[in-house]
């Protein structure tokens, strides 16, 4: 009789057990959810770190490299250097030259 009451509260104390773990917000979901957690956020520091890595390679460029820096003069602010000249080149009007515009046309259908 004493064995099956001890049985009895061991089996109980089991099943406690179990449920805490397995259906409670603290056993295993909340494991889960916090692996997946970790998943997204170690995705998202991978990809930090890839652009982390890009703007230091340009500091070092712009730091070390006048051609970076001669790159960025260009295209950011639309220097050119003493010795060379500028030039613009303005496309014809729709109502001047629509020859012109023939041969854009058919390069774009071609492309498509």
């Amino acid at each position: 009789m004493m064995i099956r009451i001890v049985a009895g509260t061991l089996l109980v104390a089991l099943i406690a057990l179990q449920y805490r773990l397995w259906v409670s917000g603290n056993g295993m979901r909340e494991v889960w959810r916090l692996e997946q957690a970790i998943a997204t956020q170690q995705q998202e520091n991978d990809g930090l770190e890839a652009r982390n890595r890009a703007l230091a390679a340009e500091v070092r460029d712009l730091k070390d490299g006048h051609a970076a820096l001669e790159e960025r003069a260009r295209t950011d602010l639309g220097m050119i250097g003493a010795n060379e000249t500028f030039y613009q080149v303005v496309p014809p009007e729709a109502s001047n030259a629509p020859a012109a515009q023939t041969p854009q046309r058919t390069a774009q259908a071609e492309a498509r």
